[in-house]
C-alpha cells in the first residue's frame, strides 16, 4: 500500500465519526421494491421474493458491496401487505458494515373502482460495525505497520431501532409514491459520540404505456416511464429513466444526476451515471443484468458498478386465475 493511499485512508477514517452516512444506491430498485418504500409490500400477486447484489466501483480500492433480500405477501382478505427484507453494505475492504432487518406492514385504501392508495410503515433493527484491524492509521505507518492504534480502541459495533413510512398511490396505469425513511434518527455512531442518521425523503413515480399488438394477449409489449429523487441532508439525486417490455425479454435506460438543478461546485455538474439494463424471465424466474457508466468526475478510475437481481413470485392457482382482476402496481420489474 502506498504511502499516499494510507494517508487517504486515514484521513477519511479521522472524520468517519463526524460524517453521516447515505443509504446504498441500487438501480435495479424496483426488483425489490419495498427498498425504496414500505407501501409496495403486498403489491404483488401472493407472495413475491427478490435479491439484489451490487459491486459500485471495482476499481477503487475499498469498494462497495451491497445485497439486498426481500420477501413481501399479500393479504387479500384484510387489504394488507406484508414484508420482510435483510439489507447489509460493506466499505472500505470490510472494514465498515451496515445490516439491517426490517419488518413491514401496508394497507390498502380502494378510493375508486381502480384506484388506490396505501399507506404503510416499517420497523428496523440495524447493526453497524467497524474492523479496526483493516484501517491503517498513522502510528502503523511511522513504526513500520508494527502497532495498531485499534488495539485500543473500543466500541466495535453498534446497535439500534430505525423506522420508516410510506405512501403510494396507484392506478392501471399510473403510481405514485413518498418515503421517509430513518424517522427517528437513531444514533450510528461508532466512537460513543452522536452521529444521527439524517432522515431520507424519496418521491417516485412513473407511467406504464401498452403497446397494441394483434398478439398483445400472446406477448405482451409496452413502454414504462419512471424517476425515482432521493434527499437525504445536503444530498439529493434524481434517477430517470424508461423500460422496454417484450416478455420475457425486458431492456432499459436510466440516467442518474441532477446537471440542471444543481452543481457540486463552479463547473461540476452533477452528473453519476447512466445505467444500461437488461432482464428475461426464465421459468418464472426473473434475472436482471445493470451496468452504470459513470460519467462523474470518477469516470476514469471507478469501473462503474455491477448488479445482479433475481426475483419470483410463488402464486397459487387460484391466484393466477384471478389475476388478470388482480389490482397490481404497474410500476417495472427491474
Amino acid at each position: 500500500m502506498s504511502r499516499r493511499y494510507a494517508s487517504l485512508v486515514l484521513c477519511c477514517w479521522v472524520f468517519l465519526s463526524q460524517l453521516c452516512a447515505q443509504d446504498a444506491q441500487l438501480t435495479q430498485f424496483y426488483a425489490t421494491p419495498t427498498y425504496i418504500s414500505p407501501a409496495f409490500a403486498g403489491t404483488g400477486l401472493q407472495t413475491r421474493v427478490g435479491l439484489v447484489a451490487r459491486d459500485q466501483w471495482p476499481s477503487i480500492p475499498g469498494a462497495f458491496i451491497t445485497t439486498n433480500f426481500a420477501i413481501d405477501h399479500n393479504l387479500s382478505n384484510l387489504s394488507s401487505g406484508l414484508g420482510l427484507m435483510v439489507h447489509h453494505d460493506r466499505a472500505g475492504s470490510g472494514a465498515l458494515r451496515y445490516t439491517s432487518v426490517t419488518g413491514q406492514y401496508a394497507y390498502e385504501i380502494q378510493l375508486k373502482r381502480k384506484v388506490f392508495l396505501r399507506p404503510a410503515l416499517q420497523v428496523g433493527y440495524v447493526n453497524h460495525a467497524v474492523d479496526y484491524s483493516r484501517l491503517v492509521f498513522g502510528d502503523q505507518l511511522a513504526r513500520g505497520g508494527t502497532v495498531g492504534t485499534y488495539e485500543n480502541m473500543n466500541g466495535t459495533s453498534v446497535n439500534y431501532a430505525d423506522m420508516g413510512a410510506g405512501l403510494l398511490f396507484f392506478t392501471p396505469k399510473l403510481w405514485l409514491g413518498s418515503a421517509l425513511h430513518h424517522l427517528n434518527r437513531p444514533n450510528q455512531s461508532l466512537l460513543l459520540n452522536e452521529a444521527r442518521m439524517p432522515m431520507k425523503f424519496s418521491l417516485h413515480g412513473g407511467y406504464r404505456i401498452s403497446v397494441r399488438t394483434p398478439v398483445i394477449r400472446k406477448n405482451p409489449q409496452s413502454f414504462v416511464f419512471a424517476f425515482n429523487f432521493k434527499s437525504q441532508q445536503k444530498y439529493d439525486q434524481l434517477d430517470m429513466g424508461a423500460y422496454f417490455e417484450s416478455e420475457p425479454f425486458f431492456a432499459g435506460l436510466w440516467y442518474r444526476g441532477l446537471p440542471i438543478m444543481k452543481r457540486y461546485a463552479p463547473g461540476y455538474a452533477n452528473n453519476d451515471a447512466i445505467a444500461i439494463l437488461l432482464g428475461t424471465i426464465i421459468n418464472d424466474v426473473r434475472i436482471g443484468y445493470s451496468y452504470d457508466i459513470t460519467v462523474s468526475r470518477l469516470a476514469s478510475r471507478s469501473g462503474g458498478a455491477h448488479e445482479v437481481t433475481l426475483g419470483f413470485e410463488i402464486v397459487s392457482r387460484h391466484k393466477k386465475r384471478a389475476a388478470s382482476k388482480r389490482r397490481v402496481v404497474p410500476c417495472a420489474k427491474f
